[in-house]
């Protein structure tokens, strides 16, 4: 098994580059050796009669071990059946004829594009072999057409033959505790997982053995800003520096405070609290409705936003009130409103 280091890793550190191993057969044990003849004295009785050379006896077989193959390391991901990662030409994918979005927003794509450049692809394409040598696209249209973008000429791949949906999910999830992953990596994968394997969030997060906030959480780094995910990845900055700049919405301000992160190493609690005093100096309008609040509205919140995998606001005014639910793409978009009303997935906005 080939181990990948570095960036560019995320769900493809889950998967050999190769089929699932199948077992080797245990060989039969090999006949015994015939027990090796006594040393002659060094000196022998004259009237002894000499006896005749013995033939050249054959080498002894090498010995077999009887002992199945150690199992695989617990810091290594093991075979995953109907499914394989490997390198391939950008130009031999060919798009899915049922591809059902033509329309791709060019601002989301273009920053895509600059992760890509940064980082490599961190969410491989998935595909299946086609009849003519080429492989046809399954999942991934604007990865691939960022990659594209950024010039580069091959793109890890997940190449599937297998319809089983539910295997292939239990393969990944059974390998996510067995590699070790950055924290930008680790929100790639799990992002992949559940929006393109069916993973839900109770599974995922008992397989990691962490809660469905922390998983959630750590998804929403892939939302930061290029500059900062890039220290992040590097580990410049932890993952706790990271939620904490996720408090910010202005990438501009999540930036200078990541500078300031490494200028004066902060530590994760000093920079909650700058968080805590950036947003205390918002218009005193906004503050002001922020205060208003109602019992269980937090919470309530907090499970809206596991439940669409992004931030929700409620907000209580004096005569009304309003829930706010961030979006980074239109892709984003209709993923949350797949959430909210799977009928109308798949609609075409007109125009």
């Amino acid at each position: 098994m080939t181990k990948r280091g570095g960036l560019g890793r995320g769900l493809a550190a889950l998967i050999p580059t190769g089929p699932a191993p199948t077992p080797a057969p245990v060989a039969p044990p090999a006949p015994a050796a015939e027990p090796a003849a006594a040393p002659r004295p060094a000196e022998e009785p004259a009237d002894a009669s000499p006896e005749p050379e013995a033939a050249a006896s054959p080498a002894p077989a090498s010995p077999v071990s009887l002992v199945p193959p150690p199992a695989p390391e617990p810091d290594g991901a093991v075979g995953v059946p109907g499914a394989q990662l490997r390198e391939v030409a950008v130009d031999d994918v060919v798009p899915n004829p049922k591809q059902p979005r033509q329309v791709f927003d060019d601002e989301a794509l273009e920053e895509l594009t600059h992760s890509v450049r940064e980082f490599g692809l961190l969410q491989p394409i998935v595909v299946r072999e086609a009849a003519d040598g080429r492989y046809e696209l399954i999942m991934g249209e604007r990865r691939l057409r960022a990659s594209r973008a950024a010039g580069l000429e091959t793109v890890p791949a997940i190449i599937r033959d297998t319809t089983d949906d539910a295997m292939l999910r239990d393969a990944l999830l059974e390998n996510i505790h067995r590699v070790q992953l950055n924290p930008l990596e680790e929100a790639a994968a799990y992002q992949q997982l559940l929006e393109e394997f069916g993973a839900t969030h109770e599974e995922l997060a008992s397989r990691i053995g962490r809660s469905r906030s922390q998983v959630t959480n750590t998804i929403r780094l892939m939302k930061l800003p290029v500059k900062v995910q890039t220290r992040v990845a590097a580990g410049v900055i932890s993952a706790g520096h990271a939620r904490a700049l996720l408090g910010l919405h202005d990438p501009a301000a999540q930036d200078a405070l990541a500078t300031r992160i490494v200028a004066e190493g902060l530590s994760v609690r000093a920079t909650e609290e700058a968080v805590a005093m950036a947003a205390a100096e918002e218009p005193t309008a906004k503050r002001r409705t922020r205060r208003i609040s109602a019992p269980g509205v937090e919470e309530l919140g907090s499970r809206l936003s596991d439940m669409f995998e992004t931030k929700v606001k409620i907000q209580i005014g004096r005569s009304k009130g309003k829930i706010v639910v961030e979006f980074g793409s239109v892709d984003d978009l209709q993923r949350i409103i797949g959430v909210m009303a799977p009928e109308i997935t798949g609609r075409r906005t007109e125009g």
